[in-house]
């Protein structure tokens, strides 16, 4: 799949009607905390992701992920999916909460936290 920024002749309706946004919905929709990442949570491939897997773990969050190095369809359509141009993406009952630097801040101020309980993910 080519991004949008790369051929401004692929439209947003084209990215949102493909396989891989498909996939991303669904699993979006069917987990209640999800990460895409670049590995996985037993092997990171990336500092950012491995930044964002020890905050889930020491929250003690069950969460699923998905390598978007997998496939290139998968990488670019998760960018395009949240209009977020960076991996790892974090998304909490369906809504798509941040990456890296938005997830290590809300925990460090102690909202993601507080956040994750409201969702009902982890308990108090």
């Amino acid at each position: 799949m080519v991004s949008i920024e790369e051929n401004p002749t692929v439209t947003e309706a084209t990215v949102q009607t493909s396989p891989a946004h498909e996939f991303i919905a669904a699993t979006v929709a069917e987990n209640p905390v999800v990460l895409f990442m670049k590995g996985n949570a037993e092997q990171p491939q990336c500092g950012f992701s491995a930044l964002v897997v020890q905050i889930l773990d020491h929250l003690g969050v069950d969460y699923a992920t998905v390598n978007v190095l997998s496939s290139d369809e998968l990488r670019q359509g998760i960018k395009a999916f949240a209009n977020w141009p960076t991996i790892p993406q974090l998304y909490v009952k369906g809504e798509f909460v941040g990456g890296c630097d938005i997830v290590k801040e809300m925990f460090q101020a102690g909202e993601l936290k507080t956040y994750l309980i409201e969702q009902g993910v982890i308990s108090a």
